[in-house]
């Protein structure tokens, strides 16, 4: 799909998408037709209109110690590189992904800066998974869902808002599972609360516009800006009180007994939310999702071993081979949880014969292109599924002029999710040409 000319990102990405589509599952669920968590189906005429090519779903996972570039990215481009030690376990998957080299976003270095991965060369600015959640979002009961493992709670943030907020992450399990799958008693008391929310909103709204009359033009313009926030929260919650109102899923998954948070059992957690995160787009709960992997200090023990430092620590491996060893089989644990996903969604058949990975693309990446030496350049990335061209390796020469920028690439996933938008940051082309 090619971006109209001219075309503003800021209202582009916040326009909605004109599909035909069959009848919404929520809607079902809504008429009392089905009460389970159940899987689309032509019963319920959803394949009455003609499907879409573009995927509804968008996930995005993010490391913030980065990924060992050696062990990531592989020494061949094209189509029949070696797979590389980090990414053995998909090896199942192989034409479902497509490994990127040279991207980044020319930002600045250091950790302050990991969150350009999402943002583009402005470390917290608008992100990309919310932009593609103001776009697409809506469709859903959740517009996005921001999850974390291996951090506890309070950790850094990845996803932005329009304004620049950072949105907090879902670190317990537990918590996730409440959230998309509500007993009724916590869907009224929920209800309850987001209407009295609504309530103090407008009496607030009321007192504010009072203050209007009279004021110099320089006020006038923050009252503005205070009223336009004032209405993004009403539309958010006027959503959720309307999702509240719904009948939610009940899917048969048993949760742990306890909650993996602690940062020794990242790879506990990061399994349970996958999951989770795979039944929300299955339910159509949510069509936005993010994962951040944090990175500190406590020490790992895989398959019965235990690790010579922390994950932090490991990053910072000064060239020691042992510690890379070490740094390399936790971000090969990684790329297990992920793999493991990826076979769940291709497992899960749509009406029209695509698979739910078919539906979702998938963004592995990070904003550290180097944890050792604090570099942000040469970012490894991966993309899956979507229904797109996949089964290689891209490198991309920095060296040349006009080389490809990541936030090409993020104009590339957007078009293909059915945005009409030609810039992302300081990108103003696409790689449309590898991918689509």
């Amino acid at each position: 799909m090619q971006a109209a000319p001219g075309s503003d990102i800021m209202h582009q990405a916040t326009a909605g998408i004109s599909v035909s589509r069959g009848l919404p599952r929520r809607q079902v669920l809504r008429a009392g037709i089905a009460t389970l968590a159940l899987p689309a189906l032509e019963a319920f005429g959803v394949t009455a209109a003609p499907a879409s090519p573009n995927p509804r779903n968008f996930i995005a996972v993010g490391t913030y110690l980065g990924w060992h570039q050696p062990a990531f990215l592989p020494v061949q481009s094209g189509a029949d590189y070696v797979l590389p030690p980090t990414l053995t376990p998909l090896a199942a998957l192989r034409d479902q992904f497509t490994v990127f080299s040279g991207l980044d976003h020319r930002a600045a270095n250091g950790h302050d800066s990991w969150s350009n991965f999402l943002c583009g060369t402005q470390p917290g600015s608008w992100s990309l998974d919310q932009m593609i959640a103001d776009a697409v979002g809506q469709e859903s009961r959740f517009p996005s869902i921001e999850l974390t493992a291996g951090s506890g709670e309070g950790a850094k943030a990845m996803s932005f808002t329009r304004r620049g907020t950072g949105l907090p992450m879902i670190a317990r399990p537990s918590v996730l599972y409440r959230k998309l799958f509500a007993s009724p008693a916590d869907q009224a008391r929920t209800e309850y609360l987001l209407a009295s929310g609504r309530s103090s909103l407008d009496a607030v709204q009321q007192d504010a516009r009072r203050l209007v009359r009279g004021l110099p033009a320089t006020d006038r313009g923050r009252l503005d800006d205070y009223f336009e926030s004032l209405r993004t929260v009403e539309k958010r919650l006027g959503r959720q009180i309307l999702a509240a109102a719904e009948p939610v899923p009940q899917p048969d998954y048993k949760l742990p007994d306890y909650d993996p948070i602690t940062p020794n059992l990242q790879l506990e957690a990061e399994e349970i939310l996958y999951d989770l995160v795979a039944l929300a787009l299955e339910t159509e709960s949510t069509r936005v999702a993010t994962l951040f992997l944090h990175g500190l200090g406590q020490v790992f023990s895989l398959d019965g071993r235990q690790l010579v430092a922390g994950y932090h620590g490991l990053s910072h491996h000064g060239n020691d081979p042992v510690m890379i060893r070490d740094l390399v089989a936790i971000e090969t644990g990684h790329i297990h949880c992920l793999a493991r996903f990826l076979q769940q969604l291709a497992a899960k058949q749509l009406p029209d014969g695509r698979s739910l990975l078919d539906d979702t693309i998938v963004l592995v990446g990070t904003g550290m292109g180097d944890a050792s030496r604090h570099s942000n350049r040469n970012l490894p990335t991966l993309v899956a599924g979507g229904g797109m061209r996949h089964g290689r390796h891209i490198a991309v020469d920095q060296s040349k002029p006009g080389a490809a920028l990541l936030g090409d690439l993020y104009i590339t996933l957007m078009q293909r999710l059915g945005m009409e938008v030609d810039r992302f940051s300081t990108a103003t082309g696409s790689m449309n040409e590898v991918l689509l």
